[in-house]
């Protein structure tokens, strides 16, 4: 998902309302009758705070569209050494960044919620969601902010505008993947995985840049670093924050310990080495961060790919609609299908754009798009299915009821939960057997299954919640040293996910930065861990509470019931506290509970693999 952080508002200052004197009555007594003026009437804050926000909301909505669609379009048309989109968006980020950030407005949000007490829920919420916007873009630091915003812009063209090399060829990131699932040959491996770290140093003096300029705009309205301004949007403090992190990795380490051994050991078989090492080399992996190893393992029967080959790629997004509309969500708006862009660019393109799948919500209403460059495997079938839930989630709390600086996830992890609930709902098997995508006679593993699943979901939790966590946690609050950032990075790789460099990587490398989210979605990776958690427990009331189904082996296609539960969650956006609303609707607190108790069957299996075998974790 693309969380684009824009901006808001110009000046609506309301000067309080005082009732006239009247003048005073003549008389004829001989010494003149004191007067006592009329007491002023208390200012009715609930009614001036209606009257900021209407005009407040309408003019960061016009801002918000303008910066989306700039965005839009350096993001999907990026000619090298042209500089017209670039400039267009830092012309448009410029215009909302003066307007959310706006010492008028932050002196008037900061007044009225200085008497939350006589305003309603509704009213709270919105202001410290501007206050909250304001402190990305403060204008009492203006040309901070506008070098931050011409910075991010820089940034984002050297990132998308990389020219990758392999084998003396021009190849994109869709190919390299492609590499490090199916290439057999260790060496091979390793100049795939070391091509896909080449852009680092390029993208190094600009994210030092970005670190000073991200923390002195957040430093002007008193947060202490940015890492502590993004977790304070779930209501939390930085500490709070990485105290939960850190108790996920705890919980999901025993399986995480299992699957680490694992790995170390199939992998050497399969390269043929034969002292297998005590951590597992980052290009044996089949990603370039470790933070999916599903593709490990081929559960027979569960092959997709020849199947989505002969289906073609368009089928699978409409296929992924078509599962929405199973459920009770509207089809999508034609503009979705018209303003997208879904598919790899055609050969010879004379332009590239950003191969990240992303979902947009362009103007807080129903112009809503999603960019991807879907191809016919199981891993885009995955995620159309992810990409639409966001899209889906945007399309329904749009709505009269959710103003439209509420219009959010309940926070940002339940925006990737949807997403990452329907791409595990959409590859169990009898959902698939529905679709005639799998034989319903076709024998499968069920142990392959869920390894395959434990592989994606629980492999990814150490990198999520602790390598990017911790290493950007470190970066912003820190301030993490300019010739430690790589150190730091395979320290904590070593750490919690047990993977190391095929050889040293030393301070010429910055091999976090090759993760998109460092660059342009910087300190929330932990939305992604957090997400994980949320969905296993929705997936879990779903299964057992609604479908009343084993939930490794669901079917919600036509399920009307579970639409309502999702929209539900979905319909008030941000209007309503997301602790709230998990608790109403699993009856618990965020929990790895259900991950934990869904990946259960497989420790046993592991344990017995793993008998005899040395355990480094």
């Amino acid at each position: 998902m693309k969380k684009i952080f824009l901006s808001g508002f110009a000046l609506a200052a309301l000067g309080s309302t005082l009732w006239s004197c009247a003048p005073a009555a003549k008389t004829t007594a001989s010494t003149p009758p004191a007067t006592t003026p009329a007491p002023a009437a208390a200012p009715d804050w609930s009614q001036q705070a209606d009257a900021f926000l209407r005009e407040y909301s309408a003019t960061y909505q016009r801002l918000y569209t303008q910066s989306s669609e700039a965005e839009w379009r350096s993001n999907t048309h990026i000619v090298a050494g042209d500089t017209t989109n670039s400039a267009a968006t830092a012309r448009a980020n410029e215009a909302s960044a003066a307007f959310a950030g706006s010492t008028e407005n932050i002196k008037r949000l900061r007044e009225l919620l200085d008497h939350k007490d006589q305003l309603n829920n509704l009213q709270v919420k919105q202001l410290q969601a501007a206050l909250y916007n304001a402190a990305n873009s403060p204008q009492t630091i203006a040309g901070v902010v506008k070098q931050r915003i011409k910075a991010e812009t820089q940034q984002t063209e050297k990132l998308y505008g990389f020219d990758y090399k392999y084998n003396g060829k021009s190849v994109t990131t869709n190919d390299l993947d492609n590499l490090l699932r199916k290439e057999k040959n260790p060496a091979k491996r390793q100049a795939i995985w070391e091509a896909s770290k080449a852009i680092g140093p390029t993208l190094k003096d600009g994210l030092l840049n970005l670190r000073d300029l991200r923390n002195q705009t957040v430093q002007a309205l008193g947060y202490s670093d940015f890492f502590t301004y993004q977790a304070s949007d779930y209501g939390m403090s930085r500490e709070e924050m990485m105290q939960l992190v850190r108790k996920i990795n705890e919980e999901l380490r025993p399986l995480y310990r299992e699957l680490h051994t694992y790995a170390r050991y199939e992998l050497a078989k399969q390269y043929g080495v034969k002292q297998v090492p005590d951590y597992l080399p980052a290009h044996w992996l089949p990603n370039r961060w470790g933070q999916d190893w599903s593709s490990m393992v081929e559960v027979k029967g569960l092959n997709l790919d020849p199947v989505l080959a002969k289906k073609g790629a368009e089928w699978q997004v409409k296929q992924a609609e078509r599962f929405y509309q199973s459920l009770g969500f509207q089809a999508l708006p034609a503009s979705f299908w018209e303003k997208s862009s879904l598919y790899p660019l055609p050969a010879g393109a004379n332009y590239k754009k950003n191969n990240h799948a992303s979902a947009w919500h362009i103007d807080l209403n129903n112009d809503v798009r999603s960019l991807m460059s879907v191809e016919a495997n199981t891993e885009w079938y995955e995620t159309t299915h992810h990409e639409l839930g966001h899209i889906y989630y945007y399309l329904t709390y749009t709505n009269p009821d959710v103003p439209v600086l509420l219009r959010a996830g309940a926070n940002r992890a339940y925006h990737e939960a949807m997403g990452s609930l329907m791409g595990l709902a959409a590859t169990q098997k009898p959902f698939l057997t529905g679709l005639n995508l799998i034989d319903p006679k076709t024998q499968t593993n069920q142990t392959q299954t869920l390894l395959k699943e434990a592989l994606s979901y629980a492999a990814f939790i150490p990198f999520a919640s602790g390598v990017m966590s911790e290493w950007e946690n470190s970066f912003y609050a820190e301030n993490l040293p300019a010739d430690q950032l790589n150190a730091k990075w395979w320290e904590l790789a070593k750490k919690y996910q047990g993977i190391v460099p095929p050889t040293a990587r030393g301070e010429q490398y910055l091999d976090p930065a090759t993760k998109t989210h460092i660059n342009d979605d910087p300190a929330q990776y932990y939305d992604y861990a957090l997400s994980y958690v949320i969905l296993f427990q929705l997936h879990d009331h779903i299964a057992k509470q609604i479908l009343h189904q084993d939930p490794h082996a669901t079917n919600y296609y036509g399920n009307k019931e579970v639409g309502d539960f999702l929209r539900d969650i979905m319909r008030p956006g941000a209007s309503k506290d997301w602790r709230a609303v998990l608790k109403e609707k699993t009856g618990e607190d965020l929990s790895a509970r259900a991950m934990v108790e869904y990946f259960e069957p497989l420790m046993t299996y592991l344990k017995q693999q793993n008998k005899g075998r040395k355990y480094t974790m």
